[in-house]
């Protein structure tokens, strides 16, 4: 019985010292990494960026975590990339290779068949017959009568008010239960050529009609972001009497070109350029930006801009024949946004 006894006691000692054994190698890598002498392996670090998808996580404080984190990285990434970049192009100097050009929704537009070529004599033939011929040819002067709906409120008054001083010879015209069928013949008896209407919603201009006189056309569009002149941050002085130089960018297409031509028809042809004040209507993704600044020449090759308001935002949402007819009115083009707002890359004007 002793020397079985001995003979498992010496096996458990054997078993005792192929452990030891086993584990001094594990512990002699733990001191060399800096594990602490007791042998117990700390947990390595977790690989960023994660090998699977941070929406995964189900924890929404680690999901943000680990969110701002592969963002930092990215950007990090970016500006080392730059850095590289700007290195070699100065290291080449004029060898170097022209820059990339950056993709965006403006340069990557789905085709339009209807964009115009201003060489195009279908085109110089439909200018010199349209009905803003005769301004473009000088033989009219603009005439504006600039109108609100029923019963406006202060802001939308003080927009009507803000744009007579942008608009040469344009005349404010506060309307009291009078339809706009009615103020039409009164406006085309007293040589207006253009009527310009705002609309309002809560308080807040939210809408624009401007019909061509006597023949047409008339757009309707949808107004936004409106800031008057005390709402502008850093604007200059009131504009003065001169007669501003216009700016209309980005009207590409038919439709485009037929607006853009009814906005330069609300300014005289003769701009007074002693008065340095240019309005601008800015088309970027069928969204038209109107503007109105004041230019200051710093030196021969500076040049610094003053706004001076209102400012807002227009969407084309129809283009009828004729003047204004909600009934019975011909129409040219009508957003559909359910039909033509299928891609992002496709723009109208």
């Amino acid at each position: 019985m002793a020397k079985a006894g001995d003979k498992s006691g010496s096996r458990g000692k054997k078993g005792l010292k192929r452990k030891a054994t086993a584990e001094e190698p594990q512990e002699a890598a733990a001191a060399e990494d800096g594990a602490p002498e007791s042998g117990v392996q700390l947990p390595k670090a977790a690989a960023f960026p994660p090998g699977f998808s941070i929406s995964e996580i189900k924890n929404k404080q680690r999901r943000h975590l680990m969110f701002t984190r592969w963002k930092q990285q990215q950007r990090k990434e970016k500006l080392a990339i730059k850095k590289k970049l700007k290195k070699e192009r100065e290291a080449l100097g004029d060898k170097a290779p022209p820059k990339p050009i950056p993709k965006t929704i403006d340069n990557q537009r789905v085709y339009d068949e209807t964009v115009v070529d201003p060489n195009d004599e279908e085109v110089a033939y439909d200018e010199a017959t349209d009905e803003f011929a005769s301004y473009f040819n000088r033989q009219t002067s603009p005439k504006i009568l600039i109108t609100t709906s029923d019963r406006p409120h202060g802001r939308t008054v003080r927009l009507c008010e803000q744009l007579s001083t942008v608009i040469p010879n344009s005349h404010v015209y506060y309307r009291r239960g009078l339809a706009l069928k009615k103020i039409i013949p009164q406006c085309i008896s007293r040589d207006f050529t253009d009527l310009i209407v705002i609309n309002e919603d809560r308080k807040t201009p939210n809408g624009l009609i401007l019909s061509h006189l006597p023949n047409g056309p008339t757009a309707h569009f949808k107004m936004s972001s409106v800031r008057l002149r005390k709402e502008i941050k850093r604007r200059g002085k009131d504009p003065t009497e001169h007669i501003p130089e216009i700016i209309l960018n980005n009207f590409t297409t038919r439709l485009g070109h037929s607006v853009g031509r009814m906005f330069a028809s609300l300014f005289p042809h003769n701009p007074q350029f002693i008065g340095r004040q240019v309005a601008t209507f800015h088309n970027q993704r069928d969204y038209i930006f109107f503007r109105f600044h004041r230019y200051i020449f710093k030196s021969e090759k500076k040049v610094g801009i003053q706004e001076l308001g209102p400012r807002f935002t227009l969407k084309l949402r129809s283009l009828q024949k004729g003047t204004f007819d909600s009934k019975y009115g011909e129409y040219e083009w009508v957003h559909k946004p359910r039909e033509m707002d299928t891609s992002r890359r496709k723009f109208h004007l």
